[in-house]
């Protein structure tokens, strides 16, 4: 035994080395990409659409922030000279803001331009003010409404990655700095990929560094003794590492779900330290010699603990039927942890545990007593009260399907910004004083190849731009009509009033010469090269998915309606609208992941209870805390989002494992020749302590996240220990019930 013993801490120890180094290469990554939906019809329509324009999340916005208001020369310098330099950042293609912008003028000597912003000229400031707010083409997107702000527009290459997005922003950030604006505040994909990675490692530090002292603190309230809560760290903290160093080797970053790692982790290795640890101990105190103990450990909790690992893993693993990339990577990286936690658990702490006798690990005392105090009285009380029990249950059961109907998808993006940080400052002032961050773009196709550049269709087109503006949190409407407006203002003294459409078919055909002279770059991004293609673009308030989603219904219905779609047809596409399907998959992809899990879980334990009384036994008190946490999104107003998903995985595979342990403890008493009564008493006994010790960790271990910066990280973690609570509640209450009523003598 002790040449196995050292063999295995020798392994490990090489293990721990190798994994330690990957773990410090470990990479993170955050892309709204990857919360495309796999295989969508709406993503490969919007994947072959801008191969003819290029994409709407290309930008980086830059307000900058005059409080006096923004029609002082100095001020207007300064901008001018930034705008001037953003567009030799790193990355950015081009930029502008409106001391750029210049309006055509006719006169007879030919069209020439005047600027927006006469600079040079104060006197002319209130004129050029009253002008620029009047202009829908820049009040709300390069000016705010109470003129107090300008935007610096950049746009980016395409597909900045991680690296690029630091470089990028850190420059900008120095640039902006060195201009000692008032305040100054940025907005784009860019920028949210290196904050939120930035949250990630603080994420994956922080509740790590919690955990650690939460289940340090736990492990000492229950063993008492230095060895003790030494060999549970230690083991714990193992399992950790290897899984990072893991995934590392593996090469698989960290995405926005990384915060519950170490968390997941740390939980988890505790559920088996203490199943394997309390056995030990068990049978040390029953007079065994180490060796003989720890056999009995390994063969009695090591199986149960082998199958609770694989049920969780398969818990996680349902989360592979997600069409969203972070969730499939969520789900596989933590099956891969759970049995890693096992792994380490079942060689590595039972080598270190064999090396000690039972004083040595715990202090034995008033401790031991209270516990079987509690744990007796526990099962007489499931016997007494099997009537109450039932109707609580149902009455439970029935409010939580009522909680269920109330939840819904209409997550924003607000609420998955990190509190308290400069991103969602920034966020918010973008939000309050210009169009917001979102974008909507409409996608506009002329049938059997046609010029979009005709008066009809060009007609059609501000019809619906108009349709729009009309909805309430749409702003920044822009499309190919915008050129032929700005001829017709130009043709007419460049009066305000004058930007439309003309009226007549004979000016628009004189106006569309002139549109063929705009700059190729200005035109290609509303219209493609064979011209049988167009945008409309907008920005849209943070008003929740499934808001705007029931805002494109309204719209297709009106265009199908007030349209001639014989001629041209309009598909709404966008970054937006493929994120917010995702809406409509969480739900199917949560109830076939859990079907598929709950599936093979059955299959699970037919092979092992071979009684399918006790297949039915474990199923109700593990679909019971589904419906409680389905019935907490509901009554507590939570939007079932992508990362709020994962709770139903997480406690399925989870809550899983105490059913496990308690029905394989009755098992093994029946086997032995105890009857119904005896059999759970004696589970009550020695598996009710563990079972009641793990959840109380699994419940302040998930709290842990409310330490965490980003909502939906503090979501998840209260909803996961307050189900795991009625996960608890539902194996020492159900279960016995269950058994009673189905069971025979």
């Amino acid at each position: 035994m002790r040449k196995i013993r050292t063999i295995i801490l020798i392994t490990f120890g090489a293990i721990t080395l190798a994994s330690a180094y990957f773990a410090l290469q470990t990479k993170f990554k955050f892309s709204f990409e990857d919360f495309f939906p796999k295989d969508d019809p709406d993503l490969a329509f919007y994947q072959t659409f801008i191969e003819d324009f290029e994409t709407d999340i290309n930008f980086v916005l830059i307000a900058v922030e005059k409080k006096s208001g923004v029609f002082e020369e100095a001020f207007l310098k300064k901008v001018d000279e930034f705008t001037i330099k953003a567009g030799r950042l790193p990355y950015i293609k081009n930029s502008n803001s409106l001391t750029q912008v210049s309006y055509p003028i006719k006169t007879p000597f030919g069209i020439t331009t005047i600027p927006a912003i006469h600079i040079k000229e104060p006197s002319r400031y209130e004129k050029d003010k009253q002008n620029i707010l009047a202009d829908e083409r820049f009040r709300g997107s390069l000016i705010s409404d109470d003129a107090t702000s300008l935007v610096i527009a950049c746009q980016t290459q395409d597909s900045v990655f991680l690296e690029e997005s630091s470089v990028l922003i850190t420059s900008l950030d120095s640039l902006a700095i060195s201009f000692g604006f008032d305040d100054y505040y940025v907005l784009g994909p860019s920028y949210f990929q290196k904050e939120m990675v930035a949250m990630q490692k603080r994420e994956v530090t922080v509740s790590a560094i919690v955990s650690g002292i939460l289940v340090s603190l736990v492990m000492f309230w229950i063993f008492r003794r230095p060895w003790g809560v030494f060999i549970a760290l230690i083991s714990i903290g193992l399992g950790l590492l290897i899984f990072l160093g893991v995934l590392s080797a593996l090469g698989r970053p960290l995405n926005a779900m990384a915060a519950l790692y170490p968390v997941l982790m740390i939980i988890v290795g505790t559920s088996d330290v203490i199943h394997i640890m309390t056995k030990y101990i068990d049978e040390l105190k029953k007079g065994l010699n180490r060796r003989e103990a720890i056999t009995i450990a390994i063969k009695e909790i090591g199986m149960a603990t082998l199958l609770t690992s694989i049920t969780t893993a398969i818990g996680f693993a349902s989360l592979l039927t997600s069409k969203i990339g972070p969730i499939r990577e969520f789900g596989i990286n933590a099956a891969i942890g759970v049995m890693i936690a096992y792994v380490t658990v079942i060689f590595f702490t039972t080598a270190l545990l064999s090396m000690f006798e039972k004083e040595q690990l715990i202090k034995l005392g008033r401790g031991e007593a209270f516990w079987d105090k509690l744990m007796n009285r526990s099962y007489l009380f499931t016997r007494s009260n099997q009537r109450n029990i039932l109707v609580g249950l149902i009455i439970s059961a029935l409010v939580g399907l009522w909680g269920i109907s109330l939840a819904t998808t209409n997550y924003n993006l607000s609420s998955n910004l990190p509190r308290g940080e400069k991103i969602t400052r920034d966020f918010s002032f973008f939000e309050t004083n210009f169009a917001g961050f979102r974008p909507f773009e409409l996608a506009v196709v002329a049938k059997d190849s046609t010029s979009i550049e005709t008066f009809a269709a060009i007609s059609d087109i501000n019809k619906v731009e108009n349709k729009l503006r009309s909805y309430e949190g749409i702003e920044g409407v822009n499309s190919i009509t915008s050129l032929y407006k700005s001829v017709h203002r130009m043709m007419n003294r460049n009066k305000v009033e004058y930007y439309d459409l003309p009226e007549s078919e004979a000016d628009f055909d004189k106006y569309k010469k002139l549109v063929t002279k705009v700059p190729a770059n200005t035109k290609s991004v509303l219209l493609s090269k064979g011209g049988d293609k167009a945008r409309i673009t907008a920005r849209v308030k943070d008003m929740g998915a499934d808001r705007v989603t029931e805002l494109g219904e309204d719209l297709k219905q009106w265009i199908n309606t007030n349209v001639d779609t014989s001629q041209l047809t309009f598909h709404q596409t966008g970054m937006g609208v493929i994120i917010d399907k995702n809406a409509t998959y969480i739900r199917q992809s949560l109830m076939q992941g859990l079907g598929i899990a709950i599936l093979i879980i059955s299959i699970l334990m037919v092979l092992l209870f071979k009684n399918w009384r006790l297949v039915i036994i474990s199923l109700v008190p593990n679909l019971f805390p589904l419906v409680i946490a389905g019935a907490m999104l509901g009554f507590l107003g939570i939007e079932l989002d992508s990362g709020v998903s994962i709770v139903f995985a997480i406690v399925f595979g989870i809550a899983v494992d105490d059913t496990i342990h308690f029905l394989s403890k009755y098992k093994l008493a029946r086997d032995k020749g105890k009857d119904i009564e005896a059999s759970l008493l004696v589970t009550f006994l020695e598996t009710g302590k563990a079972i009641c010790l793990t959840s109380v960790i699994l419940f302040f271990g998930f709290l842990v996240m409310l330490f965490s910066i980003h909502p939906p990280s503090v979501t998840i973690g209260l909803l996961i220990s307050l189900t795991l609570i009625s996960a608890l509640l539902a194996d020492l209450l159900a279960i016995p019930l269950l058994i009673r009523w189905l069971m025979k003598e």
